[in-house]
């Protein structure tokens, strides 16, 4: 990937990354951790009144890791996590290392030959959206989300209950400035494509075998003016019923499953 001399991306403000513990809660977020990570796992907390299988299973798999188990009442558990979303299950855990820095992930995939894909957020406030984006990227294998410091939501535990896991596995970077994030992204030669709903091509029509960045804005809102004018090719999502627009999470699967299609296609032939 070609750079400018001197160029890096614009410092980057990662989500909270302090040694204190941090809680999780519920089944998808707590199970993925115990998985990927479970000597961050401090200790998990229940509830000994919920005995269906899909706790039995949990417990188990709990006890293989060698967690320190603990039981605690809904009110309990509602008191830790912040409301009654927990399932009746949390845990406190130690913060993961991470890749610290935008240049520092977008270096180890250029070493590796991976083609980059990247989904860009711009003014995504509401949590549940942020979780639900997080989720879908991981599943369609994108290996960032950036979104800007200002006016964005940052990752809290309704994040990671709504990402279920996948604000642990998919790196989230929130950037000073996004506009000269995305700069520095087409100087990678990272093709930036924003979506919106006047563009003059839609999603279909746009190669994303290349690297590539997907910038979808606010619902309502969308992308803000500069960060529509610095995109490489702006659009749009086929809409055939009456209503206008999708909400960000489900545009951001649409668009990254369709990236993913066309990498697996070309991968194929």
């Amino acid at each position: 990937m070609r750079r400018r001399a001197g160029s890096r991306c614009p410092p980057i403000i990662p989500r909270d990354m302090s040694s204190s513990p941090k809680v999780i809660f519920g089944f998808h977020a707590v199970g993925v951790r115990l998985k990927t990570s479970p000597g961050s796992v401090l200790e998990v907390l229940f509830d000994p009144t919920r005995r269906d299988a899909r706790m039995k299973q949990f417990i188990a798999r709990a006890q293989e890791s060698g967690v320190r188990l603990i039981e605690a009442d809904g009110v309990r558990l509602a008191r830790l996590t912040g409301g009654h979303g927990h399932q009746g299950v949390a845990a406190r855990v130690e913060p993961v290392a991470q890749t610290h820095s935008l240049d520092e992930l977008l270096d180890q995939l250029d070493a590796a030959g991976t083609v980059p894909l990247l989904l860009v957020l711009d003014g995504v406030t509401d949590p549940h959206n942020l979780g639900a984006c997080l989720r879908v990227a991981d599943g369609a294998g994108a290996q960032a989300v950036i979104a800007p410091k200002d006016h964005a939501a940052g990752i809290n535990a309704t994040v990671a209950k709504v990402a279920s896991g996948a604000a642990e596995t998919v790196p989230y970077f929130m950037v000073t400035n996004l506009a000269r994030t995305l700069n520095e992204l087409k100087e990678r030669d990272i093709w930036v494509v924003g979506t919106s709903d006047d563009a003059p091509g839609t999603l279909y029509q746009c190669d994303m075998r290349r690297p590539t960045a997907l910038v979808l804005g606010a619902e309502g809102a969308g992308m803000r003016q500069l960060t529509r004018k610095t995109c490489d090719e702006l659009v749009s999502i086929p809409m055939s019923g009456a209503v206008e627009s999708l909400n960000v999470s489900v545009a951001s699967g649409v668009c990254l499953y369709e990236a993913m299609r066309q990498r697996q296609a070309a991968a194929a032939s």
